[in-house]
């Protein structure tokens, strides 16, 4: 097991090299350069010129490739042109909120799913079963920036029962620690909402068909011949043959989350590596926009790895090479 994931690892650093080389020279075909957002009413030319020149934009690209790559090599992935500070500061800062909003998304679109799925696959045929359908495919075709929107219309301006923006209200700093806890948690029941409602629309679906099939299975009419309950039945021999496929869906989840954050982090104002990566598309950022490439490249691998890797763990009969 240590040796595939070594392989992995060690196989994904080209890859991951590959696409921050492609995106070094692709940023930089846009119109307009890092200095250009810095060109305003009343500011001197001068100033956009010396810009280009403290940040070398003036080399010839060739120049500037190689002198990125070898900060990269060193670890150095540059100063922020729009922040004036180093990268990874940036990305340190943002990374906790993103990380914080994936995972408490990723446990929710597994634990409602999951329930939604298997309640559908043994109510199969039921007005349930139907009203779960038909709502698990409505949800997941609906745009996620306009759930949004019209969740903070209702939520936020008419009712008031939810802020619309922000991780915390003003002045939480000076809350007790529950209090701030709290405070925290009532911000983010609207993008968590968001963020999870289509995965869990998606699951559940993806669940009920594996549930279904698998519980046509001779072995279960064996085990429900032999006077196991109901549940045990359910719960113990068929959901985990059918999760098996569902482990799959793990690892291509912490991607996709992070991508459907950057949405939620820019309509409610979140200060995560969402909201991050747009302001430095706006502002030609090109170290910035690097670094937000190399992370979500990263996490690419590595769900795919941990999709692997558990996988194998959970079926035996699969063995990594």
């Amino acid at each position: 097991m240590f040796n595939y994931v070594l392989r992995r690892i060690l196989g994904a650093i080209p890859l991951i090299f590959g696409v921050l080389t492609l995106t070094f020279f692709v940023i930089r075909l846009a119109p307009g350069d890092p200095a250009s957002f810095f060109i305003q009413p009343g500011v001197s030319p001068k100033v956009a010129e010396q810009l280009r020149e403290q940040y070398g934009l003036n080399d010839p690209l060739i120049v500037q490739y190689f002198k990125w790559l070898g900060s990269i090599l060193q670890g150095d992935f540059g100063r922020s042109f729009s922040r004036h500070r180093p990268v990874f500061d940036v990305i340190l800062e943002a990374v906790p909120i993103t990380v914080s909003l994936a995972l408490i998304g990723i446990t929710m679109q597994f634990v409602f799913g999951i329930l939604l799925g298997v309640i559908s696959a043994v109510k199969q045929g039921t007005k349930l079963d139907r009203v779960l359908t038909v709502s698990a495919l409505f949800i997941y075709s609906m745009p996620e920036f306009w759930l949004s929107l019209m969740l903070i219309i209702v939520f936020s301006l008419k009712l008031g029962w939810f802020p619309a923006s922000n991780l915390n209200s003003v002045g939480a700093d000076a809350l007790s620690t529950v209090e701030f806890i709290l405070d925290r948690l009532h911000h983010l029941v609207l993008p968590i909402f968001v963020l999870s409602l289509g995965g869990i629309a998606g699951l559940a679906r993806y669940v009920r068909g594996q549930m279904l099939e698998v519980i046509r299975q001779d072995y279960i009419r064996t085990a429900r011949a032999k006077g196991l309950s109901e549940n045990v039945v359910i719960f113990k021999h068929a959901l985990r043959n059918a999760l098996l496929p569902v482990v799959t869906i793990l690892g291509g989840s912490l991607p996709a989350l992070f991508s459907g954050a950057l949405f939620i982090e820019v309509i409610f104002a979140i200060p995560g590596m969402g909201r991050v990566a747009v302001e430095a598309v706006f502002a030609r950022d090109y170290p910035l926009i690097i670094a937000n490439t190399f992370i979500s490249g990263t996490l690419i691998v590595l769900g795919n790895l941990l999709a692997d890797v558990l996988y194998a763990v959970v079926d035996p009969r699969i063995k990594l090479g």
